[in-house]
């Protein structure tokens, strides 16, 4: 089957250094179009559905780029419509089982769309390789969060005044009943928000382990409220740093389609899985692939490769 070009537009958005790297690495003109159908075939979201929902991101972007040669930039934005699209139905279904905190989630969106702009505008200013290198960095992280065991329920504590004024509270279904919980120290909790929110928008991921740590372990919320609020607020923020994405001629449904049908191809084939395999196999999987794959990003970013 004859290729099918795309053409870039970096000549149309780009600085002069973009225009310089797309003459190197273009998006999709090199490929045949048998090769995005393939996306289809190889995505590995199912593995990522099996572990973890909130962290599709962090593989698809390293696939496209160690496996397929697509420009970071590109996969990046592909990887943000794909997380808006994957992201709604399982936020629904949370927030119906009364686990998600949308007044919480609301009010830390703030922090998190803020921090999504910055960070799609720093892809102007920052590398390629360097944004590698920090997607490496991130992707060690997703693995050691990734086996890292869940603490225990946080005690109760003395009521944060301003969550109190703010009125971030809640309660969550327990086996025992409703239980609970009023958030703490919500101000270093905001501000962490803006980190994951400039890493969304920089790399093109869901900072979902970023987002549960600020969550679990600083404003003290339950662990199952962290991680179905996180999920809830994926979308939000990574559509705030798509519209940069699209502005800039970094979004090519070409390139988009098949991996969102992948990733969500994927998701059903996870769900099947995930029924009779063992979570701490599968945990343990994940862990060893993301680790390759960020180490192969923090090579390629030092040596300029991508």
């Amino acid at each position: 089957m004859p290729a099918m070009p795309i053409k870039p537009r970096w000549r149309w958005y780009g600085s002069r250094r973009a225009s310089r790297r797309s003459s190197r690495s273009c998006p999709l003109n090199e490929h045949p179009f048998i090769h995005n159908i393939r996306i289809l075939h190889l995505h590995p979201g199912w593995l990522a559905r099996c572990t973890d929902g909130t962290r599709r991101g962090v593989v698809i972007v390293p696939v496209l780029c160690l496996a397929f040669k697509i420009d970071l930039h590109y996969a990046i934005g592909a990887s943000l419509v794909s997380v808006i699209a994957t992201s709604s139905g399982a936020a629904a279904a949370y927030v119906r089982e009364g686990f998600s905190n949308i007044r919480i989630g609301m009010f830390l969106e703030i922090a998190t769309t803020l921090g999504a702009l910055f960070g799609a505008y720093l892809t102007a200013k920052i590398s390629g390789n360097w944004i590698g290198v920090i997607f490496g960095v991130v992707l060690l992280y997703s693995a050691w969060a990734s086996l890292h065991k869940p603490p225990a329920e946080p005690k109760t504590t003395q009521p944060d005044s301003l969550a109190i004024r703010l009125n971030c509270r809640g309660s969550y279904p327990t086996q025992s009943g409703k239980e609970e919980y009023v958030a703490q120290h919500v101000p270093t909790g905001f501000g962490i928000m803006f980190i994951a929110g400039t890493l969304s928008g920089l790399l093109g991921i869901g900072s979902g382990a970023v987002k549960v740590l600020a969550m679990d372990q600083v404003m003290k919320l339950p662990f199952k409220v962290s991680t179905t609020t996180s999920n809830f607020m994926i979308g939000v923020t990574a559509t705030a740093s798509a519209g940069f994405y699209l502005s800039r001629g970094y979004i090519l449904p070409g390139l988009s389609m098949p991996v969102v049908l992948g990733v969500l191809a994927g998701s059903l084939v996870g769900s099947r899985v995930l029924v009779n395999a063992h979570v701490r196999t599968l945990r343990l999987v994940f862990s060893i692939v993301i680790v390759a794959l960020g180490a192969e990003m923090i090579f390629n970013g030092l040596t300029g490769r991508l």
